[in-house]
This record gives structure tokens, sequence and C-alpha cells, in this order.
């Protein structure tokens, strides 16, 4: 790397998704260290399993970069964080040019947009399974769809045979696409999901295992070398965003429930001064009174409604808490935070009871997409009639939402969403506060 620029850098993209393009950037990252470079992942968009995943292959937080949500100097201060690596590798989302149809901050959020933006060439991973030459054709598309995106080359993935390698190799050449590499098709390192995507990282006992067997994979597969030739770099940029803590000290739920926290947003608050005071509700834990503010991100709650419903002293604790201090839950947090959350099989569990909030996963309907919120009511960190980006992604339906709205809700499109959140004012003065959406960046 050379003075005044960042290390060169790849996005790690795809067609669409479910092509295997997190098998190969967890492979890559790890195949890389192992050589002794120093790796920096990112992941486009939205996403809090992708980037724990990048951590355990490269040894480094992952920060998630998102063109939508996020304004320019925000992007800058998060790509700052890649200053002492050898090289970036972003991970991408969904397909290459898969965006909201109204554009955000910088961009509609697509991998494609981050690619222009921070001037990183894009490597496909193409899953050739199915078809021969006409994955040349797919992959030719890609690359002169949109001028300026740079595709350096492809990954085959899923190759059948060395005859189905030579079919497919022969499109490549006659459409002028360097073939990094060749993966053939290995059920054996395929990741478990569930609902919202891959299992949690530190849910799976044989992680490294499985991030080992992807790395052996890379490096008999892919030309390494010709794949961090291919890499370009960037200025520094002159100036960052910082991030408003929530508070001074914040005491932060933090386990297998509530694990759904942006690494950019953890690291603003410690930057500013903040300190974070983890504590567990799954162990029955309650948040440091010392703390100043409470905050309960999303994550699993419906996974460990039992749990959740007998942690007595979780529930007094942060009753205690909230009576005069600020309470704000995303998502899971803000469902744990309501009356009840009703699971899969019907069963109710009672919960925090801060809000008059009941959610069901019996009844299962999908909410997705990125969320502009502006507040009616103040939540810690931002003032009331603060104008918010984030996103939502969850299963559950509302059954009850007595409490005040917390915001005027609408998606990318500026349609509006009907889960504005919600807020209630405490005994003592405290003010618990909650939304389905979670924040990505302020004003």
């Amino acid at each position: 790397m050379t003075p005044g620029s960042l290390p060169p850098g790849l996005i790690i993209s795809a067609p669409a998704s479910g092509t295997g393009k997190t098998t190969v950037m967890l492979g890559l990252l790890a195949g890389l260290r192992a050589r002794g470079l120093v790796v920096q992942p990112f992941k486009n968009g939205p996403d809090y399993i992708d980037p724990a995943f990048h951590r355990a292959a490269s040894g480094r937080d992952s920060f998630n970069l998102d063109t939508w949500a996020m304004p320019g100097a925000m992007l800058d201060g998060i790509l700052a964080k890649a200053t002492g690596a050898d090289l970036i590798l972003a991970e991408g989302s969904m397909g290459l040019f898969d965006g909201v149809a109204a554009p955000g901050a910088c961009g509609n959020g697509a991998s494609a947009d981050l690619s222009l933006r921070m001037g990183w060439p894009v490597v496909l991973v193409i899953d050739a399974s199915g078809q021969a030459q006409t994955a040349a054709a797919v992959a030719l598309g890609l690359a002169r769809f949109r001028p300026g995106v740079q595709v350096a080359g492809v990954i085959l993935n899923r190759i059948a045979s060395p005859r189905h390698e030579a079919l497919v190799r022969a499109g490549m050449q006659e459409g002028g696409l360097p073939v990094l590499g060749v993966l053939p098709k290995r059920a054996a390192i395929t990741m478990p999901e569930r609902h919202l995507g891959l299992v949690q990282a530190e849910e799976q006992p044989a992680l490294q295992a499985l991030i080992a067997e992807a790395a052996d994979l890379m490096r008999t597969g892919v030309d390494l070398d010709a794949l961090i030739a291919a890499a370009a770099t960037r200025a520094l940029p002159a100036a960052a965003a910082r991030i408003t803590p929530p508070g001074q000290r914040i005491a932060l739920a933090r386990d297998a429930a509530f694990s759904f926290v942006y690494p950019h947003l953890l690291q603003g608050w410690r930057a500013a001064g903040a300190e974070v005071l983890p504590f567990s509700p799954l162990a029955d834990q309650a948040p440091d009174p010392s703390a100043d503010v409470c905050w309960m991100p999303g994550g699993y709650p419906e996974l460990h409604g039992a749990t959740l419903a007998a942690a007595s002293h979780f529930h007094s604790g942060l009753a205690a808490f909230a009576a005069q201090k600020p309470v704000h839950g995303e998502c899971g947090g803000y469902m744990a935070m309501g009356q009840a959350i009703i699971g899969k099989d019907g069963t109710r569990y009672p919960m925090a009871g801060l809000l008059g909030l009941v959610t069901s996963y019996a009844d299962r309907k999908m909410h997705l997409g990125y969320r502009q919120a502006t507040l009616a009511q103040s939540i810690p960190g931002h003032a009331a009639m603060t104008r918010l980006r984030g996103h939502e992604f969850h299963y559950s339906s509302i059954l009850a939402q007595p409490d005040a709205p917390l915001a005027a809700v609408t998606d990318a499109t500026g349609a509006t969403v009907p889960e504005t959140g919600s807020y209630r004012l405490q005994s003592d003065g405290g003010l618990s506060t909650g939304t389905f959406f979670h924040l990505i960046a302020g004003p």
C-alpha cells in the first residue's frame, strides 16, 4: 500500500444469490491469510450474519458498506478501517446489479454501485451447474451492462467434470473473460441456514473446519496470484463522518438472541468515547444500573422464547432500569420489550412488558426492505424529527401495538410502511422506544 491510498480491493459478486459467493469469500479470506496477507473484509448492503463469518476467516472485523443508506462521509469513514491491510475483499449482495428502484444517499444499494464508488473490480462467481458455454453469455452480459463497472474475471463454481470445465472455459475465452478459478461441486462445505439467512457464526461448532476446507478449495482451484494482481486501489478518504452514540455508558444486550449490531455503529460509539457494557438476557442478566442507556438489538428471540420468558432477573432489572432511563429496541429487541412473543407452535411467551407490543411467529409474514423513518419521539442518540435510514427483515406479525407510534416510516420508494415502532413514557421519567427497522445511518 502506498502513502495516500487504500489497499487494492475487489468485490466478490455473482449473477444471483445462491451461487456460492459466501463460501468463495470465506475461502479466499482464509487462504490469503494463510499466505501471510492481511485482508480487510467488507459486506455490501444490510447484513448482520456474513460479517461475523468474515471475521472468523480473516481475523479482522468486517464492516457493512451501504450506498443506499450511508452518506459519502460515512462510507469513507468505514473504508478507512482498511488502513494497514494488504488487500480488501468485499462480498456483494444478491446479484451484481440488484438494488432498490429509488436511489438513496450514494446509490441504490447494488454491489455495482459500491464497485463504481470505490474503484474495485468485480470477480464474478458463476454457478455453472446445468449449463456450459451459456455461462459465458451471462458473465459477458454482466460485464457490459453498466459502463465503468470493471469485471476482472470469473470463478467457475460447481463444475461437474473435466469435460464440463473445458466447455465453460471455451465460452469464457470466446467472451474474453479471464478464468481466475475453477471449483468442483463440494456439498461438504454448504453452510446451514435458517429463516433470516445462514445460521450465525458463533452457533456453528464446526465453523473453523468448514472455513479450512473452503480455504483449501481456493488454494487448489483459484489462481490467487492473478486474483491479487487484479485488485485496484483508490485515494484515502479526506474526511469521515462521526457517529453519535446513544449514551456515554451503553448497556448492550449481547448473546445468541440479541446479536444484530452493526460493527460500524459499535466502533463509532467507542470512537466517540462511549463505553459499551454487554449483558446477556439469555443468562438472566440485567443491564448495568450505572449505564445511562440500554440498547436491545435484534436477533433471534423467537428461538429462545421459553428461556427469555423465565429470565425473571432480566425482566425485573430491565423494568427497574427503564423506569428512569431510556431503553431502545430494534426488531427482536423491540419484541422482547413488549408484552409477549407467540412462538411458531402458538405458545405465548411473556416478555419484559415495557411496551404493549405482542408479536407472533405462528402467523408468519416476511417484512423485508430499506426503511426511512422520521422520528415523532426522540430515541437515544437522535432527537425527534430526525430522519434515519435503516432496513427491516423479520417474519413476525403484530397482534397488538397499543402505544404511541414512534415514527413515520416509508420504504425506499417513499411508500408508507405500517410498522411505525412505538414508545411509552415510564413512571419515573424513563422512555422506552422500539422499532422494527435496524438503524444503519442518521441524517
